[in-house]
């Protein structure tokens, strides 16, 4: 039987993807950018349609004859402005992929290259919401019928965490629950009554940050406290942390962007997984979400000098933000019984490149087609995030 392959990723440089894409070589890719433009998105969005036409003229693409990319880059609309980018590309050799209309209700058949800039409102094969100011999260939706499984790919982007020295104050931090709220928030949007049930895949920027107090308490469990307050407001501007002997060393600064830890190698011995039990937002979701074990370091936040792919900038506490989650009947379609996990994978693109601050994620999987019944096929799919 021939065998499809799966990618989803979420937010890549060219060169990184075609690397990716060669060596897995997928038949259905989904990619996920956040923050299309960058951060100075006004100065830097036209850099973005460059992006697109690189990525699809590039020889990683040629067997791919049809691609929807969506793009938001109307900035000048605050209200509806996300920054989401999603793309997505299917291999020649696959013959009938729909995508959903949202305003017809019926699903599609996908031909051609298709790309939508500017504004998303006009089209009707996706839906984007920018919800509340007080939820913060930037969601587009999508719902594919790929290999005969109806399923949803979801891009979200969650607010981060504003200032290190209130992350620290409790745990879990204030913002945690604001991430808590608004991911709940689109758990319960994307399961409501409009639309059939179907296993959703939801990957991008989720933002979710180690519990600050905890880590910070094990990182420092001997060392002696120090508070600097400003003088005008007499606010905490700083806090030091130094070690009782050994001349008062300086082992950890923290201030509103500072995180300044003496020893970074922690983060990435054994890919940091010492600090997994303080990753613990996407626990209260347990029920709901499901996510592959993770075993690459922490996706943010690395240093954007080129010379300097593997360290992490002293700006705040690295962590696993970038992630790809998934339904609990999307974790059945991707680890049935018969999955060879060597074929399994989730894991970071470029880890001793630059790619930015945040290090991009992928997961690649073989779905099968026709569960259950004899001589089924499977599909290599990928997801990148």
């Amino acid at each position: 039987s021939q065998k499809y392959f799966s990618c989803f990723i979420s937010g890549v440089s060219v060169v990184q993807y075609s690397s990716t894409v060669h060596t897995h070589k997928p038949h259905f890719v989904a990619l996920h950018c956040q923050e299309v433009g960058g951060k100075n998105y006004e100065e830097s969005m036209t850099h973005v349609d460059s992006f697109v036409k690189e990525l699809l003229s590039s020889d990683a693409m040629k067997e791919y004859n049809r691609a929807r990319v969506y793009l938001d880059e109307n900035y000048k609309s605050q209200e509806h402005f996300t920054a989401l980018g999603s793309c997505y590309f299917v291999h020649e050799s696959l013959k009938n992929i729909h995508q959903f209309d949202f305003k017809a209700k019926k699903f599609k058949k996908v031909a051609g290259k298709e790309i939508y800039s500017d504004t998303l409102e006009s089209t009707s094969m996706l839906e984007k919401e920018k919800f509340p100011q007080d939820y913060f999260p930037e969601v587009c939706l999508l719902l594919l019928l790929l290999f005969r499984h109806a399923f949803d790919l979801v891009n979200i982007h969650l607010f981060h965490d504003a200032s290190n020295l209130v992350a620290w104050e409790n745990s879990p931090s204030v913002y945690s629950g604001t991430r808590q709220k608004a991911l709940g928030y689109v758990l319960d949007r994307i399961t409501d009554q409009r639309y059939d049930k179907v296993p959703y895949f939801l990957f991008g920027d989720f933002n979710f940050r180690l519990d600050s107090k905890q880590v910070i308490e094990s990182l420092c469990s001997t060392a002696i406290m120090q508070t600097v307050r400003a003088a005008d407001t007499n606010e905490v501007d700083k806090v030091i942390f130094r070690e009782s002997d050994n001349d008062r060393k300086v082992v950890l600064q923290i201030e509103k962007k500072l995180f300044n830890y003496i020893n970074q190698d922690v983060f990435r011995e054994n890919n940091g997984t010492l600090l997994l039990e303080f990753d613990k937002e996407l626990s209260v979701f347990k029920d709901r979400l499901c996510e592959l074990e993770i075993s690459f370091p922490p996706s943010y936040p690395y240093s954007e000098d080129c010379s300097q792919g593997k360290q992490y900038m002293n700006t705040r506490c690295p962590a696993w933000c970038d992630r790809i989650l998934m339904s609990t009947s999307a974790r059945d379609l991707v680890l049935k019984p018969e999955t060879d996990e060597k074929l399994l994978t989730y894991d970071n693109i470029g880890p001793n490149v630059c790619m930015g601050d945040h290090k991009p994620v992928f997961l690649s999987f073989r779905l099968t087609t026709g569960a259950g019944k004899p001589n089924a096929h499977k599909h290599k799919c990928c997801v990148v995030q």
